[in-house]
């Protein structure tokens, strides 16, 4: 079967954790919710209701601006525990449909319903069955995306958001692309986004003015999945089963920094989004690793392994200091941090009491 000929389904519940507490506490719906820690203190937001985006905050701001921009927001720690279980809910929906279904997190997954019987074959009758289903089981509204491939149907979940549905054919998927920002392109970070700008390539169009070669000059092994994308081709399956090994968060700052201590201030929300990535999936880690970028571009790691494992920000702080010891910070200026968590397991309840009584 060519990849013209398949249909992958991206489904994405809305504000799922917010919406989720305006679900269970009626007095929340309408109002502006902030799910995260606390604004007092370095709290980062983890999610953020529909009304509260209106303000501009988004997932992985620090909490403190958070309620800058909204002073009448409404902070809730979050209740992965809960999360958790309406996820797996939605997901035995999916699994009603189609045994191929990869979950991308707690609140997104793709759906290969290429095979799926029933539904005179179409994959958007699928997507209608699946998002009332999840309405009329759990409260919640999700968005989705049909396409004939992954990519064009993550695009096509976001842009109908809250409670839609897009479909993207294939004989749009490469007008769709052409005249898409390349910052929006999978795989596609700040850093390329900002190396593409740099060389002219500001959306799929100009993208695809590029042969191979060139590309592959310019970006190495990834050439081969941007020159696809860029004509609306992505062979990617849907993977059914996939094994997380890494949990991460980087940021590249707008100053160099210099000081150690504006590093170590820096760490902290990449810690705690590391820390809530790690408690949103039931897992705890084992090692943790540093990267630094100077401000000359040169990229350096710094890896710890412990003997307990590591599940909140508190653990990974004293270790990240340890690990910034091992670099040239204090001679060098540094322009990205990032925290990664690897050696994953699934959560011990009991280390964890032991490590709260340390």
């Amino acid at each position: 079967m060519t990849a013209e000929h398949r249909k992958i389904l991206h489904v994405d519940m809305d504000a799922f954790y917010a919406s989720v507490e305006q679900r269970d506490d009626t007095s929340l719906r309408g109002r502006a919710v902030v799910v995260g820690g606390s604004p007092d203190g370095r709290g980062v937001v983890a999610a953020a209701s529909y009304e509260a985006r209106r303000y501009g905050i988004h997932s992985a701001m620090p909490a403190a601006r958070a309620i800058r921009l909204c002073p009448d927001a409404v902070f809730i720690r979050p209740r992965f525990d809960v999360y958790r279980a309406i996820s797996r809910q939605i997901r035995a929906i999916f699994f009603d449909y189609t045994a191929l279904v990869e979950p991308l997190s707690l609140d997104e997954a793709y759906l290969d319903v290429t095979d799926t019987p029933g539904f005179e074959g179409s994959a958007t009758r699928v997507a209608h069955t699946i998002r009332a289903r999840v309405r009329e089981e759990t409260g919640l509204t999700c968005s989705a995306g049909v396409s004939y491939n992954k990519f064009l149907a993550k695009q096509a979940s976001d842009l109908d958001k809250p409670d839609g549905l897009t479909v993207i054919t294939p004989d749009q998927g490469a007008a769709f692309v052409a005249d898409l920002p390349v910052g929006r392109f999978h795989g596609v970070g700040r850093a390329t986004e900002a190396r593409m700008h740099g060389l002219g390539i500001h959306t799929g169009a100009d993208l695809r003015q590029w042969d191979l070669v060139a590309l592959q000059q310019a970006f190495g092994k990834r050439a081969p999945f941007y020159y696809g994308i860029a004509r609306g081709i992505d062979e990617r399956p849907v993977q059914p089963v996939r094994e997380r090994k890494s949990v991460g968060s980087e940021t590249t700052f707008r100053r160099d920094l210099a000081a150690r201590a504006d590093m170590l201030a820096a760490l902290e929300p990449l810690a705690a989004k590391v820390a809530a990535s790690l408690a949103e999936k039931g897992l705890q880690a084992r090692t943790l690793t540093l990267k630094v970028k100077y401000a000359d571009f040169e990229q350096i790691t710094r890896r710890r392994t412990g003997r307990l494992p590591m599940r909140e920000a508190a653990d990974m702080l004293p270790v990240l200091d340890v690990l910034l010891e091992e670099t040239d910070v204090d001679r060098r200026a540094v322009r990205l941090l990032g925290v990664t968590a690897s050696g994953l397991e699934a959560r011990d309840l009991e280390a964890g009491r032991q490590m709260a009584l340390l």
